[in-house]
């Protein structure tokens, strides 16, 4: 079935589906390293690329193949590629598009992990950087370099939930012939599309919602044309950061309910946060949901829905973060996000704490910031566990 110009539910559960020898509903595991040739010639023509047919797992399996389909139909671009994990996505961008002596400007709250990897060893190879707070256009006008190669945003920012105007970057990207890559893992295809507002490259921890079942790990690249694609399959390939088939395969059939999921979870954030809002011992909160969110017009603008997502701050400071933490029942302790189960995390005393407290702070993060990421069981549950566990904040 052509689902090209298809919904995007029907996307969901078709796109990227073929038909097989014994006719299998779901694309099935193929479950191995290698692949057999009818003959020589058969051969021959699968390495010079006259013929389409699968060599080796690490360059391409059908397994993969189908869901590499299914998130370039669903973000509207010229192919996928799957990777092993988050990570993964974002060192092959890296490598990809940087060189020695290349400049690179990103979000200053982005990911820790694509930080750090910049400034520890990207930097090692002569790479420069660039941290700014890039919902403010005129910072990232004010460090382009002519050795700039890339723009890397985040948005919604970890955990931070700032936005950028992917347009506007872009637009002022491109006018000095810079690439743009929007990590879109807090949004998903279900709520943003980068590349249709300008992006060249849309990459997601698909470990997050597209899986949404907390079960694997891996990440995506989708490109919005034919170069760019070839530039990053090509890295992929070399630097071995294929998804696996049981992987690929368990991430296509949790990414079929992601618009079920995703509206389930956005539902109970709005009330959650407006919730938390309400409560004397939170500070603030940040979901761009709420009129009070810096960004709320452009979240209207550029993004389908709110997300589930959501950053607040406790009065008590960082004291007051450990002590929620230890109270919570129903929320899970624990990093990540986008699965079904509510998660929660305190970052200055997790995720960030091998941060100086300035730096934190620089980026936005206080001691008493609290990362709550929605899942899907009943709202009124969520809001009575947080209720019990603040009151011994």
């Amino acid at each position: 079935m052509d689902t090209k110009n298809k919904g995007f539910n029907t996307k969901l559960i078709h796109a990227g589906d073929y038909e097989d020898a014994f006719g299998s509903a779901v694309p099935p595991i193929y479950q191995t390293s290698t692949f057999r040739f009818k003959s020589s010639k058969h051969g021959a023509d699968c390495f010079a690329g006259r013929d389409p047919g699968y060599i080796y797992t690490r360059i391409g399996n059908p397994t993969i193949n189908s869901l590499e389909e299914k998130l370039a139909q669903l973000e509207n671009g010229y192919r996928g590629i799957a990777l092993s994990s988050g990570m993964a996505a974002v060192t092959t961008v890296y490598i990809a598009f940087l060189a020695k002596d290349a400049h690179i400007i990103s979000t200053d709250a982005v990911y820790g992990p694509s930080r750090a990897v910049l400034e520890r060893d990207f930097s090692r190879f002569g790479v420069e950087y660039d941290f700014v707070d890039t919902s403010d256009i005129s910072n990232i006008k004010k460090v382009i370099r002519p050795n700039t190669k890339l723009l890397y945003i985040e948005t919604p920012t970890n955990p931070t939930i700032a936005l950028t105007d992917i347009k506007s970057a872009s637009e002022l990207a491109h006018e000095h012939g810079i690439i743009v890559c929007v990590d879109n893992t807090f949004s998903s295809p279900y709520l943003q599309k980068p590349l249709d507002l300008g992006a060249d490259i849309s990459l997601h921890s698909i470990t997050k919602f597209i899986n949404g079942h907390a079960d694997i790990v891996g990440g995506a690249l989708i490109a919005k044309d034919e170069e760019v694609y070839k530039k990053l399959r090509q890295t992929m390939v070399y630097m071995g950061g294929n998804m696996d088939p049981h992987q690929a395969y368990m991430v296509n059939r949790g990414l079929k309910t992601l618009s079920l999921r995703m509206e389930r979870s956005m539902e109970s954030a709005q009330k959650i946060a407006e919730y938390l809002e309400k409560h004397p011992k939170v500070e603030w909160v940040k979901y761009p949901g709420l009129k009070s969110h810096p960004q709320h017009d452009l979240a209207k603008q550029q993004m389908k829905g709110f997300g589930a997502m959501i950053s607040f701050g406790l009065k008590g400071g960082y004291q007051a973060g450990e002590k929620l933490m230890d109270n919570v029942h129903l929320a899970m302790l624990a990093v990540s996000l986008g699965g079904v189960e509510t998660l929660i995390q305190h970052p200055a005393s997790m995720t960030h704490a091998g941060l100086s407290k300035q730096a934190r702070e620089a980026a936005g993060i206080s001691d008493g910031l609290v990362r709550f990421a929605v899942g899907i069981e009943d709202c009124e549950d969520i809001i009575e566990d947080l209720e019990n566990a603040l009151a011994k904040a």
